[in-house]
């Protein structure tokens, strides 16, 4: 039996191994087969270490485990584990990635055997940055994670896939060189001589860094992991790369991959560079309120394709997130936390219905469509649901997120707190509008057409099965956000974050 240390590093390695093997020649069938196993296997596990993360477990890593590298000489080390705002960044990634992997398996898309393992790989990276405990392989599996998405857009896409991929990876490149270049920095600087988060910690909490130091790092780090978050202005890539990318690729890149930059700047940036978070939280504030609520809120209402929106949404929400951080307070960070979870179900959930509409409407083009609620009762139920997580209605896990960041904004600004309120209203128009123009009202002349030709179906089993699990997560965090919010507020309360389990080292 496997104990949980080895369980953590085995989801991680489930997919990976899985897409190994399937590169290596095995029959599409069997393909087909290893890869729903290898999307349920991590996420039965992340649900087990769930259950077994202890309460109060404080600013402590637990299920941990240490390989060495060779490459000892630069403090880098395969140092995995868990803390209470890892955790349920991990749960997120693998029950996304178990529904997105579900959905592919059903999708029929071209050279699936190909499809299935860029998804594997792009699962596996996404596992490994939020178990990372060592900088070097937080930032490496990233990597490992957003290259397959490049691939993925590029050859399953749609609309303008080749400016998509390459408006993508423009951006990303930089966002990314960006943050490596304040990774190394703080490597540098910190006088540490190793990557290991928990080291850094001590080594900066002993002897800080300079205030200016602080100030030059932070900004890089707020810029690289911004462009990766889409922080405004720097967001124009993710509509466009959303709107063209298949569904499984843009559920689990707007869903989980997206928060890695939020992440970055919660487990990182703030704890290790207080004074330059303090420096530049009206900067941020700023960005998001006005530019990811406002500017992009009007822009997603006047929207009229569905993925297009969907995307512009994605944007707007982060502007939430990025609020949330600028309070610099552990009520605040704790409500980031809570909305990235639900923001990863939901927008998830909400581009795998939209793919379900286009199949069955042909089309994104909002006013081509109208009264498909009569045909599907099923997907418009889903659909209505996800839209309200997506607005923040109470019972669902979106709802506590945004509260508690409002609570904890209006104590740092109550105008930043009535711009960010303001997006509630902005959200509510433009989803619950799309919602009436595709699912109810008279059908549009097009729609009749393609439904006399190719009469719509409603959600088979293979598609309400990823969404019911969705779904489901996005009632229970949202009815007992205490499942979340308990080992996220022990984490951020604790005055350092020293590893108490016990470690299993292999040489």
């Amino acid at each position: 039996m496997f104990n949980n240390a080895q369980l953590l590093q085995v989801a991680i390695a489930t997919p990976l191994v899985a897409a190994l093997i399937i590169a290596l020649g095995l029959p599409k069938r069997f393909s087909v087969k290893l890869a729903g196993a290898a999307f349920i296997v991590p996420a039965l596990i992340a649900l087990w270490l769930w259950k077994e993360f202890p309460a109060d477990a404080g600013g402590s890593y637990q299920f941990m485990s240490s390989r060495a590298t060779g490459l000892g000489a630069f403090g880098i080390s395969l140092k995995l584990g868990l803390n209470g705002v890892a955790l349920p960044m991990f749960v997120l990634a693998a029950i996304v990635g178990l529904a997105a992997g579900l959905y592919a398996l059903r999708s029929g898309a071209e050279r699936l055997k190909t499809y299935l393992m860029l998804l594997l790989i792009m699962q596996g990276g996404l596992l490994g940055v939020f178990a990372s405990i060592d900088i070097f392989f937080f930032y490496f599996f990233h990597e490992l994670a957003l290259i397959p998405t490049f691939i993925m857009v590029g050859i399953w896409g749609v609309r303008d896939r080749n400016y998509a991929a390459m408006k993508m990876t423009i951006y990303l490149t930089v966002g990314a060189m960006l943050s490596l270049i304040g990774l190394i920095a703080l490597y540098v600087k910190s006088g540490a001589e190793t990557f290991d988060l928990i080291a850094l910690r001590a080594a900066l909490a002993h002897e800080p860094l300079a205030a200016t130091l602080q100030n030059n790092i932070f900004g890089v780090l707020m810029f690289g992991f911004g462009i990766l978050v889409s922080l405004w202005p720097l967001h124009t890539w993710a509509p466009l790369g959303y709107g063209a990318a298949p569904s499984s690729a843009a559920m689990l890149h707007a869903g989980v991959l997206k928060k890695f930059g939020l992440y970055g700047l919660i487990q990182i940036a703030v704890p290790l560079l207080p004074a330059g978070a303090q420096h530049w939280v009206w900067t941020l504030a700023l960005l998001a309120a006005l530019g990811n609520v406002l500017v992009v809120g009007f822009i997603t209402m006047a929207q009229r394709d569905l993925k297009q929106m969907l995307g512009y949404s994605s944007v707007m929400h982060m502007g939430y997130c990025f609020l949330g951080i600028a309070t610099l307070s552990t009520v605040g960070t704790g409500g980031v936390v809570l909305l990235m979870v639900a923001h990863g179900l939901s927008v998830a959930l909400l581009f795998m219905l939209a793919t379900s509409i286009h199949h069955r409407t042909h089309t994104f083009d909002l006013s081509d469509m109208g009264g498909l609620a009569q045909r599907t009762p099923v997907l418009a139920a889903f659909f209505v649901a996800a839209t309200f997580a997506s607005i923040g209605l109470p019972g669902f896990a979106n709802f506590p997120g945004e509260l508690t960041i409002f609570v904890a904004l209006w104590k740092f600004s109550p105008w930043v707190t009535a711009v960010a309120v303001s997006g509630i209203v902005i959200s509510a128009i433009y989803a619950l509008r799309a919602a009436a123009k595709i699912f109810f009202g008279s059908p549009s002349e097009q729609f009749q057409r393609v439904a006399a030709e190719h009469p719509p179906q409603d959600l088979d089993w293979q598609e309400r099965l990823p969404a019911l699990i969705l779904l489901a997560t996005l009632f229970f965090i949202g009815c007992w956000p205490r499942a979340v919010s308990d080992a996220v507020n022990s984490a951020l309360s604790a005055p350092a974050a020293a590893p108490t389990a016990h470690v299993t080292a292999h040489r």
